[in-house]
């Protein structure tokens, strides 16, 4: 492959080194698409990419010794006098990986239909609906998001929500040779603000809703610069399918180039959803909804609250551009489940039992706020939070709980280098701002198992934090902890009495 046309796209100059000589990219073969120094080798191109804790522009005498083709750079940079490695220069070395990533991997987005949702709340879950309606109409698709990316039967555990657009790139590519046709992503604010998901046009963007949050160092300076980055999808897309119930929905699509679409349960929107009712057996949580506007349906979702209406209008509305029919969105909406996400799990004829991956305040003010409409007997919240992070949301969760929660257990999650003890303290801190009555139980199993012998007929009880996370990280190693196989262990134990 030709340098040259690892570059299409972007503005670039072409230098011998650090001299003035010009280099004509036509002439420079190139092997591979190197973005880590540890991995430089003969004839790669190695894009200097800036980090939080690294810079790779420090690397270029390295890729010149190890024989690099070229390397790809947005400052000056150290080179021996004698290098005549040609040196590309472009404004933002990010930008230009994703470009380049997508040509070395031949354009992979050019072969599928390409759906990319961002959003405060609702990503992970949309994306699976939508993964299932799809796949119900007879496509093939493949998911990047928070939880793990699926290419065929191949599951991979996710890093980031949106991975660096090299690894975009090449899973779009495994997608196309896997034979999928479609895929669908979480597209985070950080993944639009880094350029991770340029380098080609989404067929749809999507827009959840948004409440401040990742505002602080290393993410977003400030609320505004997270709605920014968030509308960054609605320029780089064909079709914008919005909550137009968001009360920020039209600074999301400030300067816009797509056609836009509204979903929602207000006038005024394009797919409405009416006649809500809950559904609330043991086991079991959901709601009833009719549509109206763009297509009429009466829908089933087993996952609780407004919440999950809006999700599924999301789902509903990018599933008609698909031409699935309305059997079929009916079918995957009943159907679709995901894991870690208000995951129902069966224990008791007299109780429901449910996982959720809520571990900030917001989330879990969201949950249980939401579990309070279906009036249970008692609301349990068993949580707890994690190690070296802020103080701040261990007394935030606690006083969410004890204010919301009829009952909270108190137990650890993801100490890493911290004593579960003093992280369980600092909860109870903030629950005794509250008249919420409380436990602490520093292990989990113990925790879930004493949730269990102690639920009550018309209970509903969360296990709040870990949701898909099949791990317990202590003192930098993980340790295998899935909630699923504690609650089968105890219940287990239970039955051999």
């Amino acid at each position: 492959m030709k340098l040259l046309e690892l570059l299409e796209g972007l503005e670039y100059s072409v230098t011998a080194g650090n001299t003035s000589d010009v280099v004509d990219p036509a002439t420079v073969e190139v092997g591979e698409v190197i973005n880590d120094n540890r991995k430089i080798s003969k004839d790669s191109v190695y894009l200097c990419i800036k980090g939080a804790n690294f810079d790779g522009h420090s690397c270029a005498t390295d890729a010149y010794e190890k024989g690099a083709a070229a390397i790809v750079a947005e400052t000056d940079v150290e080179l021996p006098k004698d290098c005549k490695m040609p040196v590309v220069r472009v404004k933002d070395t990010r930008y230009a990986m994703a470009f380049i990533s997508a040509a070395y991997f031949g354009h992979p987005a050019k072969s599928l239909k390409t759906v990319g949702i961002t959003g405060t709340k609702g990503k992970t879950t949309t994306t699976y609906l939508i993964k299932s309606m799809l796949e119900n109409a007879g496509h093939k698709v493949g998911l990047i998001g928070t939880v793990e990316v699926i290419i065929g039967d191949k599951h991979i555990h996710s890093e980031n929500t949106t991975p660096e657009s090299y690894t975009l790139q090449m899973y779009m590519r495994q997608m196309v040779d896997a034979g999928c046709d479609t895929v669908v992503m979480e597209v985070s604010s950080q993944g639009l603000m880094l350029h991770r998901s340029q380098g080609f046009i989404f067929d749809i963007g999507i827009f959840t809703n948004i409440e401040p949050d990742h505002i602080g160092p290393n993410e977003h300076k400030d609320f505004e610069d997270y709605m920014h980055c968030k509308g960054l999808l609605f320029k780089q897309c064909k079709i914008g399918i919005v909550n137009g119930d968001d009360s920020h929905v039209d600074d999301i699509l400030e300067g816009h180039t797509c056609e836009v679409e509204k979903y929602g349960m207000k006038e005024g929107v394009d797919i409405r959803a009416l006649n809500l009712a809950y559904i609330h057996k043991p086991g079991q949580l959901g709601v009833f909804f009719d549509t109206e506007g763009l297509i009429n349906i009466h829908a089933e979702v087993l996952t609780p609250g407004k919440f999950s209406v809006y999700n599924a209008l999301c789902a509903i509305s990018v599933a008609r551009h698909f031409g699935c029919t309305q059997e079929e969105i009916v079918s995957a909406l009943k159907n679709a489940k995901v894991k870690g996400r208000i995951e129902m799990v069966k224990v008791s004829d007299d109780f429901t039992l449910m996982i959720d991956y809520a571990h900030n305040a917001m989330a879990l003010k969201s949950l249980l706020s939401t579990l309070k409409d279906y009036h249970p007997n008692r609301l349990i919240c068993l949580f707890g939070c994690g190690g070296n992070r802020s103080k701040l949301r261990r007394f935030e969760m606690g006083e969410v709980s004890g204010k919301l929660a009829d009952f909270t257990i108190i137990t650890s999650d993801n100490p890493r280098f911290e004593e579960p003890a003093d992280i369980m303290n600092d909860i109870e801190t903030g629950m005794q701002k509250t008249d919420g009555k409380y436990i602490k139980i520093q292990d989990r199993k113990e925790a879930i198992a004493y949730a269990i012998d102690n639920g009550e007929k018309g209970d509903i009880i969360v296990l709040a934090g870990k949701g898909h996370e099949d791990y317990q990280e202590i003192k930098g190693v993980k340790y295998h902890m899935d909630e699923r196989e504690l609650i089968q262990e105890i219940l287990n134990e239970r039955s051999v009495r």
